[in-house]
């Protein structure tokens, strides 16, 4: 390899576009391939041995592309497939986890929200987080099924997305957290509502930063950072790829042609 080859990041949708972004505000040299898995969005509600198979079928495709790097930019498919790809792929994993262990250093009441999908919620990998890093920490685990197909379908704001939010988060309002985590890569694309319905003294964190960093140092580590140039950015789905041209512009900035892969 001679730095040259994509960086291969995946999510079942559009969510991991976040990490995308914040890859290439770290990284402007790199190309990045990112695979939505839009055939099987979303991971939340479906078996972990399901969501560990799709994570190895997708994170083979993109080696075999020429990914130099993998960045499983999705929280449920690294709490249940992170290690199994690290086992069976020949280039470096980097995944990406709820901030788990910033909100219990940063909580000044002692009780943290975290708003995941089912699935991250009932992984083993979350479990140890919290026992690792906040066992004297008051934890509010939130399970959030819908809002994923919501910002898939571009709803970001507005009274329908608020109502559900509401709903949602009474919980975490009703035990007084100071500090919630966004446990899934799609949530901070409601940062807005989110900050707004719970109000300036809830701090909100996320993972997106730590993820670009941690693939800045494994790419520089192993000698695979890209020579000066301009980045590119190609993105491919394995569902039809008309049904989320639009919500990828929206999200992105720009307007991108999505390929489709058959993974």
């Amino acid at each position: 390899m001679n730095g040259s080859e994509p960086v291969g990041i995946f999510d079942s949708g559009v969510g991991g576009l976040t990490i995308a972004r914040e890859i290439r505000a770290r990284l402007p040299h790199e190309a990045l391939l990112y695979l939505a898995d839009t055939d099987w969005v979303p991971y939340g509600g479906r078996s972990l041995e399901l969501i560990r198979e799709r994570s190895l079928a997708v994170g083979q495709f993109l080696e075999r592309q020429g990914a130099k790097v993998l960045v499983v930019a999705c929280n449920t498919a690294s709490g249940a497939g992170l290690e199994a790809l690290r086992e069976a792929l020949d280039i470096p994993v980097v995944g990406v986890e709820p901030a788990i262990k910033p909100a219990a250093a940063a909580t000044r009441n002692g009780r943290i929200g975290v708003l995941a999908t089912e699935a991250m919620l009932r992984a083993e990998r979350f479990n140890r987080l919290v026992d690792r890093y906040a066992l004297r920490t008051h934890v509010v685990a939130q399970p959030c099924p819908g809002l994923v197909e919501l910002i898939e379908a571009g709803e970001t704001d507005g009274p329908s997305v608020r109502q559900q939010l509401q709903a949602l988060l009474e919980p975490l309002q009703r035990a007084q957290v100071d500090t919630v985590v966004l446990g899934c890569t799609h949530y901070p694309l409601l940062h807005r509502p989110l900050s707004e319905l719970l109000g300036p003294e809830v701090t909100l964190l996320d993972s997106r930063a730590a993820v670009a960093l941690q693939t800045e140092r494994v790419l520089r580590e192993t000698g695979r950072l890209a020579p000066d140039g301009g980045g590119s950015f190609r993105i491919v789905a394995t569902g039809e790829p008309s049904r989320v041209s639009s919500t990828v512009a929206l999200l992105w900035g720009e307007s991108l042609e999505v390929g489709l892969a058959a993974v």
